[in-house]
C-alpha cells in the first residue's frame, strides 16, 4: 500500500519517483551582462521570506533557542563519549574523523565547493540563469522517475509546507542530463547535475547520503565520475 508521502508526491509531481530529496545550490555568481540579458535577466537569487513568515520565525525563535541548547548538549555528550570511549571505539571515531577530512579535501579538489563549472555558455550555465525564474523558492525537490530528472518547488518562496505546495518547475530527460554522486566512497550531501556537454551544477541535499545518493549507489552510472576541478 502506498504511503501518505507517496500519495502526496504522486499528487504534486504526477508520478511516484524512484528517489527524491530536497536540494539547494550555492550562490549564483554574477554572469556577464550580455549573457544575463540574452537569458532574460532572470533572478539570480531566491526570493525573500514574506514579512508574515518572518514574523512567525521570530515568534518561533524561543523554540529555536531551545533546539540550539539541545544540540549543544548533544555536542557535549559526543565529547564525553570520546573521553569515555574504549580503545576500539576511539579507533573507530578516529577513522570516521579521517574519512570526514578526506571527504572535505575531495570536495575542494573536485570543485564541489563551487556552484557550477563556470561556463555560462554551457548547458549548465544556461540552466542556472533560469533557475530562480522557474521558482523563487530557495530549494528544489529533485526526483528521478522513468528516465527523467524532475525539479519541483513551490511557485514562490515559503517557510512551511513546501511539499504540499510544490509543482514540477523543470524536467530534464536523461538524454540531456544525468544525476551523479561524485563522492560514492564517502557519506556526503553533494550531487552533480551533469549535462551532456560536460557542464555541471552542484546540488547539496538536506541530509547526508539522501534517498538520491542511495538510489545512485544501487544503480551506478555506466561512466566514470570525472573530476570537476579546473
Amino acid at each position: 500500500m502506498a504511503s501518505s508521502t507517496d500519495r502526496m508526491l504522486h499528487s504534486r509531481l504526477g508520478v511516484t519517483p524512484d528517489a527524491g530529496a530536497w536540494c539547494e545550490i550555492g550562490k549564483i555568481p554574477k554572469p556577464p551582462p550580455d549573457v544575463h540579458r540574452n537569458a532574460g535577466n532572470g533572478a539570480l537569487r531566491s526570493g525573500l521570506i514574506r514579512p508574515l513568515r518572518l514574523l512567525a520565525l521570530v515568534l518561533a525563535s524561543p523554540l529555536l533557542l531551545i533546539l540550539g541548547f539541545l544540540l549543544l548538549l548533544a555536542s557535549g555528550e559526543e565529547v564525553l563519549k570520546k573521553w569515555l570511549a574504549t580503545g576500539e571505539e576511539r579507533e573507530r571515531l578516529r577513522i570516521e574523523d579521517l574519512d570526514a577530512k578526506r571527504r572535505d579535501t575531495a570536495i575542494v579538489e573536485l570543485g564541489l565547493n563551487q556552484t557550477f563549472d563556470g561556463d555560462w555558455n554551457g548547458a549548465a550555465g544556461q540552466f542556472l540563469l533560469r533557475w530562480y525564474g522557474h521558482s523563487s523558492h530557495n530549494k528544489r525537490y529533485v526526483a528521478l522517475s522513468e528516465g527523467r530528472i524532475l525539479l519541483a518547488a513551490p511557485p514562490k518562496r515559503v517557510s512551511f509546507r513546501a511539499e504540499s505546495r510544490m509543482a514540477v518547475v523543470a524536467e530534464l530527460p536523461t538524454a540531456e542530463a544525468e544525476l551523479e554522486d561524485p563522492l560514492p566512497e564517502y557519506e556526503s550531501t553533494k550531487l552533480l547535475l551533469r549535462f551532456k556537454d560536460g557542464s555541471w551544477i552542484v546540488l547539496t541535499t538536506e541530509k547526508m547520503r539522501s534517498s538520491l545518493h542511495k538510489h545512485l549507489m544501487r544503480h551506478p552510472a555506466n561512466h566514470e565520475t570525472k573530476c570537476t576541478g579546473t
